[in-house]
């Protein structure tokens, strides 16, 4: 328990400067790597990516690869959405939870069935599309900003897919056991953070 209060307690320090880091990085870059970094530099995006790659990768090739064509396609949809919805505070709320929520299921370690999976990453790629798409300006090429949300999230999610099937293709039971142990962390994580926020107002 310690441990996960220290990881907790990190990631509250790490998230403060990651929104003007985030806007640092996409002016200094074009519109394009301006959108692939920004969620990148922002840990309440790449924690959660990370989760749900972990995830889709623990369901095997078959049904992980799903999540290839859903969470792309959710990240484009949302991110263009910002383009002409208002910001909504309670989508940054759900990105939030959804720390909690995906990293207890890698800890669960519960088979999803592939319409499941495909769900999950669609909503998960829409809500984290959406508070991505919020950074645009009217200065910002918006097609490109949102294509680079877009590349960046398709690569990071196959990567970490394909990565999480390779390391437990042994079927060696401590992997999985490893596998399940990071979830449980980003779902700490994710608990402190909601905690935090609850505390705040």
């Amino acid at each position: 328990m310690g441990g996960f209060v220290r990881i907790g307690l990190l990631a509250v320090f790490l998230l403060a400067p990651a929104a003007a880091q985030a806007h640092l990085v996409s002016t200094r870059f074009g519109d394009f790597y301006g959108g692939a970094m920004h969620p990148l530099t922002a840990m309440e995006h790449a924690l959660p990516w990370l989760a749900i790659g972990i995830l889709a990768g623990m369901q095997g090739p078959r049904t992980g690869r799903w999540i290839l064509l859903a969470f792309p396609l959710g990240l484009f949809v949302g991110a263009a959405l910002a383009w002409f919805v208002p910001t909504e505070p309670i989508v940054s709320q759900a990105n939030i939870a959804s720390f909690a929520v995906v990293g207890l299921l890698v800890a669960a370690a519960w088979p999803l069935p592939a319409p499941v999976l495909i769900a999950a990453g669609l909503v998960f790629g829409l809500t984290h599309g959406y508070e991505n798409g919020t950074a645009m300006t009217p200065a910002t090429n918006h097609l490109l900003f949102i294509l680079g949300v877009t590349t960046v999230g398709w690569v990071f999610i196959a990567l970490t897919t394909a990565l999480t099937t390779a390391f437990l293709q042994s079927n060696v039971g401590w992997r999985r056991i490893g596998v399940r142990a990071v979830g449980s962390w980003i779902a700490a994580v994710g608990i402190m953070l909601i905690g935090f926020r609850f505390v705040a107002r």
